[in-house]
């Protein structure tokens, strides 16, 4: 096990074992890591493609579009929803990354369309072990609807510009295919 090096109050140094609880992620770290191609790459969006979408595991955001690493700018987060701090990310992809399109992308069987706020409190509650009533999760009631919504804070947003072109699309995740809603 490896071990990492810290100081104490008193300046010493001290060794202390790293937790193997990684062991498995940092072992294919180093074999991607052997064939990686991206280095010294700018950062900008290759394909000039920037995307919304849900954190949820079953969804591949490049390979369902046919994208490589580095052809696209990628924010997820809970219900694929447009929020301030996916907003911030699209300004800048769009003024600094070479970003020309945007796709919001929500899913089907989405837990955050599947749960009223109060379910979503109750499950963290019982899984925590702690009162999860005063956090919000911002559940989607209507995910067509919030999709509609989520566009427009985009198209309306002053700092991206009428030539940058947005799309809303609903991504089924048991076959694959998007459906583009607006």
């Amino acid at each position: 096990m490896p071990n990492l090096t810290t100081k104490d109050a008193a300046g010493c140094t001290n060794l202390r074992p790293v937790s193997s609880d990684f062991d498995d992620l940092m072992t294919a770290n180093r074999e991607f890591a052997a064939d990686f191609k991206l280095s010294g790459f700018d950062g900008v969006a290759r394909a000039g493609v920037a995307l919304v979408t849900c954190m949820d595991s079953r969804i591949d955001p490049l390979g369902m579009l046919g994208l490589k690493p580095g052809d696209a700018k990628i924010f997820r987060n809970p219900g694929g929803r447009v929020t301030e701090a996916a907003l911030e990310a699209l300004v800048l992809g769009v003024h600094l990354l070479n970003v020309e399109r945007i796709l919001v992308v929500p899913h089907t069987r989405c837990a955050m369309t599947a749960n009223t706020e109060a379910q979503l409190q109750e499950k963290i509650a019982a899984s925590s072990g702690q009162d999860a009533s005063w956090h919000a999760f911002h559940v989607v009631e209507d995910q067509v609807g919030s999709l509609k919504r989520d566009i427009h804070k985009v198209t309306s947003h002053p700092l991206i510009p009428d030539t940058v072109k947005v799309g809303g699309f609903i991504y089924d995740v048991d076959t694959g295919l998007l459906d583009q809603i607006v």
